[in-house]
């Protein structure tokens, strides 16, 4: 298969600050339906997993979590694991509209981070949890290359290093706004 018919994952990992049914994390319970919502109107979004004995889709296999997760007294934290039709799509979704919102609060509900927010690579098939948290667990201590990158450092298709294209990424941002107009209405009401 060629580079052109890769596409692209992501997995993130945090660490709450208390119990998922607590106050504390109230703010990212509320916004939490209306993130994944925004992702599936999303231009460019292809698929995510969901969670093994929770409704919505199917679990992309056993959801494992990185080792940085030992210690914390948790046995589960808050992850996600999707494919996108490229960096300028995952891009325009994360840092616009209604998941913005919601990295806005992060710090109130997440403990501060040790390891990386996510990793992307590229992939012909669709990745499971093991795979991701492997590579995540490689972006921490290898830093970025093909196998596992970010953002600030982004790889293509081809393996190589490559631009995110800020013009595209405009482009798709006012196209998902106009999607989630109310969902953003939404979580701009909330009080947590």
């Amino acid at each position: 298969m060629n580079g052109a018919a890769k596409r692209l994952a992501v997995y993130n990992f945090g660490l709450f600050v208390a119990p998922y049914e607590s106050p504390e994390v109230a703010g990212f319970r509320f916004r939490e339906p209306a993130n994944f919502q925004a992702a599936e109107l999303a231009e460019g979004f292809l698929g995510r997993s969901g969670y093994t004995g929770e409704p919505g889709p199917r679990s992309w296999g056993q959801q494992v979590f990185p080792r940085f997760i030992e210690g914390s007294g948790f046995a589960t934290a808050p992850s996600t694991l999707s494919l996108w039709a490229g960096l300028e799509s995952l891009m325009a979704f994360t840092y616009n509209g209604v998941h913005a919102d919601a990295l806005k609060h992060a710090r109130d509900w997440n403990v501060e981070r040790r390891w990386p927010a996510l990793v992307l690579w590229w992939t012909e098939g669709k990745p499971d949890w093991a795979e991701a948290v492997e590579r995540f667990e490689h972006l921490h201590d290898h830093g970025p290359g093909p196998k596992g990158f970010h953002f600030k450092e982004p790889y293509g298709p081809d393996s190589n290093r490559t631009t995110v294209d800020r013009t595209r990424v405009r482009e798709l941002s006012a196209r998902n706004a106009e999607k989630q107009t109310d969902l953003l209405a939404h979580v701009l009401s909330a009080r947590v």
